[in-house]
């Protein structure tokens, strides 16, 4: 710790029945990979569509 401030950062990631996804620093990010592990997708619109026990999963990471 520097100064003595910390920064948290949340991070994002998707939990399928079956599977857990990577951590990311964006839920965009989390979003647009979502689909690699088949907890959902982005339609035309953009709109990210979880499927059917998707969870989302946030955490605070902390930054020095």
């Amino acid at each position: 710790m520097i100064g003595g401030s910390i920064f948290t950062m949340t991070q994002y990631r998707f939990i399928t029945p079956n599977r857990r996804g990577k951590w990311y620093d964006s839920l965009n990010d989390a979003q647009a990979r979502a689909n690699v592990i088949g907890a959902g997708f982005l339609d035309s619109a953009g709109t990210f569509v979880p499927y059917r026990g998707t969870i989302l999963e946030m955490r605070e990471k902390e930054r020095v």
